[in-house]
């Protein structure tokens, strides 16, 4: 990781700073984002590396906060003893498309499943063998049937509390988020405890909530809408279910974000565009001055990052397993369950789906960068530190051409992946051969 003592320069590019792109120069020091004037001023210090970003933008690295697996790994396949391999195995992978930063998301599964993998899906930092993991996303078991999607409803719960919750994961040390229905019967009392008193982000999905009830829970402590649109009641304009929370005037100071899955499949682009438009700098809610804003999520599955080639003899069609949900198909860039019309995860990568919800919403490029960043962070509590590039941040950080391309990924200052070929493979070789 970077030297305690250097200092490098991210020169020249448009840095994503407070909702806009601006020509500014980025100083890290020790990992983190320093302010150039107090180093050069106060310590008469100076970079002795500068990386040539001109013509690129510089962004905080992405962060995705459900992804069920990839590159050949499902978290909710994993054997015990074998855990930290899966996850460092994606974790490394994430690198190329400019992820510093994930919740590993096990969907529903038994206790037993649970008991023997969350103790062993620890919080760890990231650097060059991988993104950092922020702790888990436990999709399940506490959701509707009726809205299962691709989850084994063998395991479904219907009934929730403290204790159901403590017998069902054990411990909650590495659970971030936990995506619950809050129709079912002690839900809303669940959320109070989850969110006020273990710290742990709720989130509403896989639902037949009215908003209503979709309200009282948000009240309750909920913070985020699991993939919204999918797996939840259709909107209907004398109900509209969970969506009427992205406008809903009853819900007091609490702020709601909402996943969205960007991948061409779960959402139409005119749905995309509906849920954008409804709030396109988000909802300021009293004083506070977070936003009620889109987060881009890849829900993606086994089968992301891994090519057709490299399964069934390169056949465009590929077969993959979901947890104990059974058999998936990838084909043309969708995951169903074989033989359904059931979606079942994405094989999208974080920066496709940048570039999907630039495209389909014609948003700046700024709001779609940050939704796939500050976002996330902001969701998880963890925005002084990350999803941003202000001083004091961890220099975490993604550089892109005008068109959303990844050509390179740091983390804590430290170059952890180039686009071979590119002026930033060279950058960060040229860094490497001085500073190794």
């Amino acid at each position: 990781m970077a030297e305690d003592g250097l200092i490098t320069c991210y020169k020249g590019g448009l840095v994503l700073k407070g909702g806009s792109l601006v020509q500014k120069d980025i100083w890290v020091r020790a990992g983190r984002v320093v302010e150039p004037q107090e180093l050069f001023f106060r310590d008469r210090r100076a970079p002795s590396f500068y990386f040539d970003c001109s013509n690129h933008i510089v962004a905080p690295g992405f962060i995705d906060v459900q992804i069920n697996g990839g590159f050949g790994v499902d978290f909710s396949k994993l054997r015990p003893g074998g855990v930290a391999e899966g996850v460092a195995s994606v974790a490394r992978g994430l690198l190329e498309h400019g992820v510093t930063a994930f919740c590993p998301t096990i969907i529903t599964s038994g206790a037993d499943y649970y008991a023997s993998i969350l103790p062993e899906m620890r919080v760890s930092e990231g650097g060059s063998h991988g993104a950092a993991v922020l702790g888990v996303h436990v999709e399940g078991p506490f959701i509707s049937r009726e809205k299962k999607g691709a989850h084994p409803e063998q395991f479904i719960q219907s009934l929730l509390s403290p204790g159901a919750v403590v017998r069902t994961y054990g411990c909650l040390d590495n659970v971030r988020v936990v995506t619950l229905a809050p129709e079912l019967e002690g839900a809303q009392h669940t959320i109070r405890w989850l969110s006020r008193k273990k710290g742990v982000v709720v989130s509403l999905g896989h639902s037949m909530a009215d908003l209503t009830t979709a309200e009282h829970a948000v009240n309750s402590g909920a913070s985020l809408i699991t993939h919204l649109f999918n797996a939840m009641l259709p909107f209907h304009h004398r109900d509209p279910g969970i969506v009427g929370l992205l406008t809903s005037q009853s819900v007091g100071d609490a702020p709601v974000y909402y996943s969205l899955i960007v991948d061409g499949n779960h959402t139409h682009e005119t749905v995309q565009r509906i849920a954008h438009k409804a709030h396109p700098e988000g909802l300021e809610f009293g004083s506070l001055p977070v936003k009620t804003c889109v987060v881009l999520v890849t829900d993606a599955m086994a089968g992301m990052g891994v090519r057709s080639g490299d399964v069934r003899g390169g056949q465009e069609e590929s077969r993959f397993s979901l947890g104990e949900g059974g058999r998936v198909e990838v084909s043309g860039g969708a995951v169903r369950l074989a033989g359904t019309s059931t979606l079942a995860g994405s094989v999208a990568t974080m920066d496709e789906c940048v570039r999907h919800f630039r495209r389909a919403t014609a948003c700046t490029e700024a709001v779609a960068l940050e939704a796939a960043s500050l976002h996330p962070a902001r969701v998880l509590g963890l925005e002084d530190s990350r999803g941003q590039l202000e001083k004091g941040a961890r220099a975490d950080i993604v550089v892109l051409d005008r068109d959303l391309n990844v050509q390179g990924t740091f983390i804590a200052g430290h170059p952890v992946w180039s686009l071979p070929g590119s002026r930033m493979h060279r950058e960060q070789q040229r860094f490497s051969n001085l500073h190794t």
